[in-house]
């Protein structure tokens, strides 16, 4: 072959080459299709929470005031607290060993008396303010008084209620009974 028909060769190559070339340059690119705009679906409308339900006429279906017990001792005796963590108690139950007395003290200024329901017992009591900074208001009780065990023993939850300041329904728990065998013993 001679160099020309080498030439001449190549040159077609290279044309039907660059005629390829060109012919893909011009085809558009395959994309995928575009995903066709979402139809706005509506939202449902957000349910509106019922109220709580007013307590019925059964104290024992009341739900319990917010709060936990605690219990602790110190040089006068030892204390029952209850109320929400990190703040004043809502109610306390003191030994004051060097008197032999026991103290129930609610929080508040309020000097109404004291309703106690339990589930074997109802009693009223008189108060008095402590002077103290928060207020409290307090009763005294005898080692002995059987509303102790009332409260400690009351199926559940105990009430206190006094005229003039929110109701209280609180847990029976053990920390009533401990404080008053300490006043005890």
């Amino acid at each position: 072959m001679y160099f020309s028909d080498l030439l001449a060769r190549r040159g077609s190559l290279m044309a039907a080459l660059s005629l390829a070339a060109f012919a893909v340059a011009c085809v558009p690119a395959s994309r995928p299709p575009e995903p066709a705009a979402p139809t706005p679906q509506p939202r449902p409308l957000p349910r509106p929470v019922p109220p709580a339900p007013a307590p019925g006429p059964d104290w024992r279906d009341w739900p319990l005031t917010p709060g936990t017990w605690s219990y602790r001792r110190d040089a006068r005796g030892s204390i029952a607290l209850f109320g929400p963590a990190g703040a004043d108690a809502a109610l306390t139950l003191r030994c004051d060993l060097g008197a032999r007395r026991l103290y129930l003290s609610r929080s508040g200024s309020v000097t109404t008396p004291l309703t106690i329901r339990t589930s074997t017992m109802l009693r009223s009591l008189g108060v008095q303010p402590t002077g103290g900074t928060p207020a409290y208001v307090a009763t005294a009780l005898a080692t002995g008084d059987t509303l102790l065990e009332a409260m400690g023993f009351s199926r559940g939850r105990f009430v206190v209620e006094q005229a003039g300041a929110p109701t209280l329904v609180i847990p029976a728990w053990a920390e009533i009974g401990r404080v008053t065998e300490d006043c005890r013993g």
